[in-house]
Formats: structure tokens, C-alpha cells, sequence
């Protein structure tokens, strides 16, 4: 739902701007129902992320930082302050948990508190990144954000969860949902991709592979267990869905009469020509996600140790352009890893994976 750009490109300054979990063609999909309890969240939810974006014009400039060099993993550690916005939309709110502190009585703090921890971990144990930006940023959170708003949002400095509606319950509930968002720090500090086309959908597609990662991270599951699913367990029983996309099978996610049909292509073949969603950023990123899962599972074992380092390698190399489409990246990622792995299975299974969804890697 970003109006210009979500990130931060490597050598360029910008001002942080609003990236959401929900995309807008859900939100405007129920903002038209016929039933006001569901319209109504739905259009204050659209008015208040219009009202962060709008903010975010105004907040200070950033630049990247130079991520740290290499050293002792083991000496790194985060750095959490949870606060609750106490349903009012004003950020961050009332600080309720630190770095160490006991765990809150509120169940939504405690979650969050451990969905930094667990993104943090899988950044710094599998890649060597110490916090989204590499130099150990701190990773501040603010929950029950806004009354029944049905978001959760990266806005270039912090992760914001709202408690949901009668379509979405809280945000905190899955884990890949906060990785997801964190991950936009990651591509704000490292790659920069530009929010808009296929850029912007790379961008998405990232933020929905290191999701995931976490998710089988903290579960400790390989490719061939994973649900491949981003937000399973956030939609009610009012909703004919598990989740709002997945990896495994892009336009299966939901098919239901309030939200419609997911329309995620896996393929270019699918590929969604639009003005909307800063040129369909939430919906063509099905294309890369598929191409990850392809690669994930025909690698076998656990998924960040071969095919999301490829990812992270790609992202992190300072050799892909802002405005880079999905042929760029699919090189950059062939590029990436025949220099971590060479020429051997990798190479081979990426190859036919980026094939499968028709996207060239020359």
C-alpha cells in the first residue's frame, strides 16, 4: 500500500514509507460490503494507513548503513522494547516489555517479544546479520494499534500490530507475519528495491520468503513439512481461506465471497498487467514466491540453509539495482549462488525453478 517507495535503496536517501501485511484488494474488497461491521474496520483501516503514509512524508530522511563485519555470532544479542499503543494510533505508546524483562500478562506482548527474538535469531545464526540493518538495530514494536484495525505494518523505523476484526484476528498471532515486515528493514538497509512493478513485488516476494523462513525455523522444519503459507491462522471462520497467500500454490490461499478469489499468478503466464497496489506489488510477487518454493523443495532439508541463503546472497551482494524486474533477480540469484555453492545442484535446481514460472534467467 506504499505510494513511492517502501525501502531504502543502497546509495540513496529516502524518507521510510508505510508497507502492510493486508493488501489493498482485500481491504477494498470488504470496505464494500454490505454488512457495516465489516465495511466499517475495513475503510478505517484504509484510512489509517493512508494517514501513516502520509506521515511517513514528513519523518527524517535515512541512509543505509555499511552492515558489520563478521565476528563472533555468539556475541550478538537483540535489543526488544514492546509498547502498546492502548487501541489509540499514536506511536509507540506505553512501553510494557524490554530486552530481558519477565514476560507480560498480555499474551499480544509476549508474542511479539518473541517473533522479534525469532527473526533476529534466524538473521544472525543462518546469515551472519546482526539485526535488519546488520549493526544491531533496535527492534521496536507497538501492539494493539488503532480500534479494530486490521493491519500490521513496516513503517521504515518500527512493527505495528493491530488486533483484527471480525475477519482478521490479532497480528501477533503468526510468526511469519512479523518476520515478514522486519524483512522490509532488511530490504530497506541492503537491496533497496524500489516499491513499484516488479520491483515492488520482489520486494514483497522477499519479505514473504524470509517469513516463511522463520516460521520453519522456529518450528524447526524442513522444505517438504512447511505449510508454505504467509498468515495461516489470521483469517476467522468468517472466511473461506487458511491464508493470505502461499508460496506452494499462489491463488489458493482464499477463495471466498467477502474477500474474493486470491489472485496471486504462479506464473508468468498469470501475470497481472495493473495501476493498482503500486502496480500489483502483493499479487505478482506469487511469481518469485513460487520460483523459492520450487528451489526450497527440490533442494530438500531446511530451507535457509541453501535456497535462502541464495536469497539473502542476492539481496545482500550490492550488485542489484533498485528497479530491478523479476529477469534481473533471477540472474542475480544464478550469479549468487555459483558463488557460494558453484555449478553444482543448486545452480541446477534454480535454473528449472525460475524456468517453471517463466521467468528468463539468460
Amino acid at each position: 500500500m506504499c505510494v513511492t517507495q517502501c525501502h531504502i535503496a543502497v546509495m540513496k536517501a529516502t524518507h521510510p514509507v508505510l508497507c502492510t501485511i493486508v493488501p489493498p484488494h482485500i481491504l477494498d474488497k470488504l470496505a464494500r460490503a454490505d454488512d457495516p461491521a465489516l465495511a466499517g474496520p475495513a475503510r478505517r483501516t484504509l484510512e489509517t494507513d493512508a494517514a501513516q503514509r502520509a506521515r511517513r512524508q514528513f519523518a527524517p530522511v535515512l541512509g543505509a548503513t555499511p552492515a558489520a563485519p563478521p565476528g563472533d555470532t555468539a556475541a550478538r544479542t537483540p535489543h526488544r522494547t514492546v509498547h502498546d499503543a492502548e487501541h489509540l494510533r499514536s506511536l509507540p505508546g506505553r512501553k510494557v516489555r524490554g530486552e530481558g524483562d519477565e514476560p507480560h500478562p498480555d499474551a499480544t506482548v509476549n508474542r511479539a517479544y518473541a517473533g522479534l527474538g525469532a527473526t533476529f535469531e534466524l538473521l544472525l545464526k543462518a546469515f551472519g546479520r546482526d539485526s535488519v540493518d546488520g549493526n544491531g538495530l533496535p527492534l521496536v514494536a507497538s501492539v494493539h494499534y488503532g480500534e479494530n484495525y486490521g493491519n500490521a505494518f513496516w513503517d521504515g523505523q518500527q512493527m505495528v500490530f493491530g488486533d483484527g476484526d471480525e475477519i482478521f484476528r490479532d497480528f501477533t498471532l503468526p510468526v511469519d507475519v512479523i518476520a515478514h515486515e522486519l524483512a522490509h528493514g532488511v530490504t530497506q538497509y541492503t537491496a533497496g528495491l524500489t516499491y513499484f512493478g516488479q520491483s515492488g513485488a520482489l520486494n514483497e516476494s522477499v519479505s514473504d520468503v524470509f517469513g516463511s523462513l522463520v516460521k520453519q525455523y522456529v518450528d524447526d522444519q524442513s522444505a517438504d513439512r512447511a505449510d508454505w503459507l504467509i498468515g495461516a491462522g489470521l483469517l476467522t471462520e468468517r472466511v473461506t481461506g487458511v491464508a493470505l497467500r502461499s508460496l506452494k500454490a499462489p491463488g489458493t490461499a482464499y477463495d471466498d465471497d467477502l474477500l474474493g478469489k486470491d489472485p496471486q499468478p504462479a506464473t508468468m503466464d498469470g501475470y497481472v498487467h495493473t495501476s493498482r497496489d503500486n502496480g500489483g506489488v502483493h499479487i505478482n510477487s506469487g511469481i518469485p514466491n513460487h520460483a523459492f518454493y520450487l528451489l526450497a523443495t527440490a533442494l530438500g532439508g531446511k530451507a535457509w540453509e541453501r535456497a535462502g541463503q541464495i536469497w539473502y546472497d542476492t539481496l545482500t551482494a550490492g550488485s542489484l539495482r533498485a528497479d530491478a524486474d523479476f529477469a534481473d533477480f533471477a540472474r542475480a540469484t544464478v550469479a549468487a549462488a555459483h558463488t557460494r555453492f558453484g555449478d553444482g545442484a543448486e545452480r541446477e535446481a534454480l535454473l528449472k525453478a525460475w524456468s517453471r514460472v517463466g521467468v528468463p534467467t539468460g
